[in-house]
């Protein structure tokens, strides 16, 4: 019984310090995770932000990277974006939306055991391409879709 109350106190007490210190700003998410390109988010032109991002700013064209978006989107706030490419040793997913503020809207960093793919909600601010970069096996691959965006979620 006592070596049980002696657990549940020393939890308690790891529980109580990290909420203390996470309330006095000691302890942010960013040091806590991993290191993330705080340089390409941000970028407010599209070229700058991939360079932060990739080291280049000139990705080839490829039919192995597909972008599925909607057509037209009726709130610009929450826009379904899925990237998937057939492509080996993929490295990176990120998605660009070039007339946000801040252009790069999304990148994620991939394992060998995963596949080429991501699905992310993004927000755009007006009527733009998408355009998708996946860095495969050292090199830079980019698809993009043309996405409307509707201000009055009526189509037009």
């Amino acid at each position: 019984m006592l070596s049980k109350r002696r657990t549940f106190l020393q939890a308690g007490m790891a529980a109580g310090t990290l909420a203390v210190a996470a309330g006095a700003g000691l302890l942010t998410p960013r040091d806590v995770l991993a290191a993330w390109p705080e340089q390409a988010f941000k970028a407010k032109k599209y070229p700058d932000a991939l360079q932060a991002l990739a080291g280049s700013a000139e990705p080839a064209s490829s039919d192995a990277v597909k972008v599925k978006a909607p057509d037209i989107a009726e709130n610009g706030a929450v826009v379904s974006v899925t990237v998937t490419t057939d492509l080996p040793e993929v490295e990176n997913i990120s998605v660009f939306v070039p007339v946000n503020t801040f252009p790069l809207s999304a990148s994620f960093e991939m394992s060998n055991a995963t596949e080429g793919f991501i699905t992310a909600r993004i927000k755009m601010a007006k009527t733009s391409d998408v355009i998708a970069v996946v860095k495969a096996n050292g090199k830079l691959y980019t698809a993009k879709k043309s996405v409307k965006v509707t201000l009055g979620g009526c189509g037009g």
